[in-house]
């Protein structure tokens, strides 16, 4: 099966969500070529692409593509696609993804599924797991022909071990016309930190901060182990933190190894989006609070002081090596 995986880029190095597509697929021997758009340059990318089993990269270059925008990046999927003969198009399910696969999936008249848990060929079909109503229960689910379209859950299907391949850098060189055009990008992060969906520890903060500033002690929390930070629905609606920093079903869905909630008391809207997470410690005044049936650790106390413990504990720890 020969499979084109899209690879998205952070600080010029492909995110590890990418990565684990493109491991998960090489594995169990899909043909792998890589397909990323709007890098200047190649860089490490053959080398890094090569190790998780890509044999080739196909490097969509062209200035429409410095920014995303729907149009021309559905174009490039598209004619990158047609052109390699490909049967699957897969990818890390981020918000860029969520919003182009769908649009390429029609241009294809291809099947999608999307945010995916597993992913197995199985005689030349490619099959599924996906959750169900908010990851109450998984369903395996089977293409029942090819052209398909993917997403993948980040964060769940892990990495290989390094090989030494060196995938073939291919530049493809494309104009589109666009039917509307994005002159300038306001915010985003340029923080070297893990991505919520990709992190691998998360430091979440609910209402009980009660302001934005004092998402600092997270911060700080966040800072000593590693973590990045997130924040529950309520701390979001009350303005305490940006759209996304936050974690649930209405927001992103992460599955670290460490997840440390402080003051959220476990909606069931937020558990969905990250009651798979390896080891949960809950931190609330309410020994009542939903968050403790799936905590694996819990603190009954004020997250004011609880958390600066933790931190000072933490720095202790870590000093003795």
């Amino acid at each position: 099966m020969k499979a084109l995986v899209l690879v998205e880029l952070k600080n010029g190095k492909a995110k590890k969500s990418s990565l684990e597509v493109l491991h998960a697929l090489s594995s169990q021997g899909a043909d792998c070529t890589a397909l990323v758009i709007g890098a200047k340059d190649a860089g490490t990318l053959g080398q890094e692409l090569g190790a998780q089993g890509a044999k080739g990269l196909q490097m969509v270059q062209g200035p429409v593509f410095d920014v995303y925008q729907s149009d021309a990046f559905l174009e490039a999927c598209v004619q990158v696609f047609k052109n390699g003969g490909f049967q699957v198009l897969a990818a890390a399910a981020s918000g860029t993804v969520k919003d182009l696969l769908p649009s390429v999936a029609a241009k294809l008249d291809a099947g999608i599924a999307v945010d995916v848990t597993q992913l197995k060929l199985d005689g030349g079909k490619l099959k599924f797991q996906k959750p169900m109503l908010a990851g109450k229960y998984f369903a395996w689910g089977q293409f029942k022909s090819t052209p398909a379209v993917v997403s993948v859950r980040p964060n769940v299907l892990g990495l290989g071990a390094p090989s030494s391949a060196v995938a073939t850098v291919s530049p493809v060189s494309m104009s589109p016309t666009l039917k509307a055009k994005t002159t300038g990008v306001v915010g985003g992060s340029t923080s070297s930190k893990a991505d919520l969906t990709e992190a691998d520890r998360i430091v979440s903060g609910g209402r009980s901060l009660k302001a934005a500033e004092n998402f600092k002690i997270l911060d700080e929390l966040a800072e000593v182990i590693g973590a990045t930070v997130g924040a529950s629905r309520a701390a979001v609606d009350a303005g305490m933190a940006p759209h996304s920093m936050q974690v649930g079903q209405t927001g992103k869905t992460v599955n670290p190894t460490l997840y440390i909630a402080c003051g959220i008391s476990g909606a069931i809207q937020h558990l969905a989006g990250m009651k798979t997470s390896k080891v949960i410690v809950a931190i609330n005044t309410d020994p009542e609070a939903p968050i403790f049936s799936r905590a694996d650790y819990g603190a009954v106390g004020d997250l004011f002081q609880v958390v600066p413990a933790l931190t000072a504990e933490f720095k202790k720890l870590l000093s003795q090596g």
